[in-house]
């Protein structure tokens, strides 16, 4: 299977954070959101993730040794046999931390991506896939990493059941500054304070607030 065209480190940083950003203004409620993202996981640690509540997830862990991601598709043929061999045989010692970090669930692997700060690509380790169009899971998952703000829209109009304005979306994944009016467009219904609460967790910037 070929590696997925993920974005570099600063950049699916930044994508995770407007993710996260987006669910906070769509869902008042932490519980129903997809996405999310802590600025403050650890010293000088990030986290970004996606839960669907289903089973699927995916844990994006932020260093200063790079990026390591992992998720569990779990109606993918690499489910039945998770961790698959290969998977996390080859994941460098510097991500030693994230592979031991209970939170990530790592028995539940189909997929797991690295980026160290020092190379310029994202690696996986050496893997037999069984056939099948997507047989980790990670196409599916993740393609929301790979495509632009479309994708959340289809996505949100869907699972919040709301038309989403198309302008805002970008507005967001753009990484322009948190605004009532912003918030507003998105979600007519949402919580301001609670919001700029959340978009503090996040990182993302305020606007009249230095980022």
């Amino acid at each position: 299977m070929a590696m997925l065209n993920l974005p570099d480190i600063p950049a699916i940083r930044r994508l995770t954070q407007s993710l996260a950003m987006l669910d906070a203004i769509m869902s008042p409620e932490w519980e129903y959101r997809y996405y999310s993202f802590n600025s403050r996981w650890y010293t000088d640690e990030m986290m970004a993730s996606m839960r669907d509540g289903c089973g699927d997830h995916w844990f994006l862990h932020f260093t200063p040794a790079g990026a390591f991601l992992k998720g569990f598709a779990h109606e993918s043929p690499m489910a039945l046999n998770a961790p698959w061999p290969g998977v996390l045989d080859r994941v460098p010692p510097v991500f030693a931390g994230s592979v031991a970090e209970p939170a990530f669930m790592m028995r539940d692997t189909t997929f797991c991506f690295w980026h160290e700060a020092a190379v310029d690509e994202w690696r996986q380790g050496e893997i037999a896939f069984p056939s099948h169009p997507d047989p980790d899971g990670a196409s599916e998952l993740l393609g929301i990493l790979t495509d632009g703000p479309e994708w959340y829209r289809l996505w949100g109009t869907d699972y919040y059941e709301m038309e989403i304005p198309p302008a805002a979306v970008t507005a967001v994944y753009d990484f322009q500054p948190i605004t009532e009016q912003l918030v507003l467009s998105l979600n007519p219904d949402a919580f301001i304070d609670n919001v700029i609460e959340s978009a503090r967790e996040i990182g993302y910037p305020l606007a009249n607030e230095s980022a």
